[in-house]
């Protein structure tokens, strides 16, 4: 039986760029263009989600401070579904005491960033993220294929 040629290519990587503050979209959308992945961006904490839903990241770079839910709410969120929860979120913020690390911690993420953001920073833990969400996502198939080959087996 032949097999499509979109069912044999892998989905180019994406990442979810979500900030309420404009330039702050613009400005890492443009630190991203030179990684090889689909980008779109989420003006709020209930377009985060929405957009979660219709496009499937591999990667979120989500700020903390976002009106109609925060992204500790968001993180903790998507990290709490089994749908959404192997999604590697990288928080980007301007807070930086303490305690908003340690919350951030706890709904889940990945990794936190600072803002100011350095470019050579962003670029490289992004594009570890997606490598990582890769290397899970192979794992994964293969534990699964595993699983069906046991099933597969006779008993003995």
């Amino acid at each position: 039986m032949p097999t499509s040629k979109a069912a044999s290519q892998p989905r180019m990587p994406r990442v979810l760029i979500a900030d309420d503050n404009e330039p702050n979209r613009e400005l890492l959308e443009v630190y991203l263009s030179d990684v090889t992945c689909e980008i779109a961006t989420a003006v709020d904490g209930a377009d985060t989600l929405d957009k979660v839903a219709a496009f499937k990241p591999d990667v979120l770079l989500l700020d903390v401070m976002m009106p109609k839910l925060s992204g500790f709410e968001v993180c903790q969120r998507l990290k709490s579904d089994a749908a959404t929860s192997p999604i590697m979120i990288l928080m980007v913020t301007a807070l930086g005491e303490l305690g908003d690390i340690e919350r951030a911690v706890e709904a889940g993420t990945d990794d936190f960033l600072s803002k100011p953001v350095n470019r050579v920073e962003l670029v490289k833990r992004v594009e570890n993220m997606l490598k990582l969400r890769h290397v899970t996502d192979e794992l994964e198939r293969l534990r699964s294929y595993i699983r069906t080959m046991d099933d597969d087996q006779p008993p003995r």
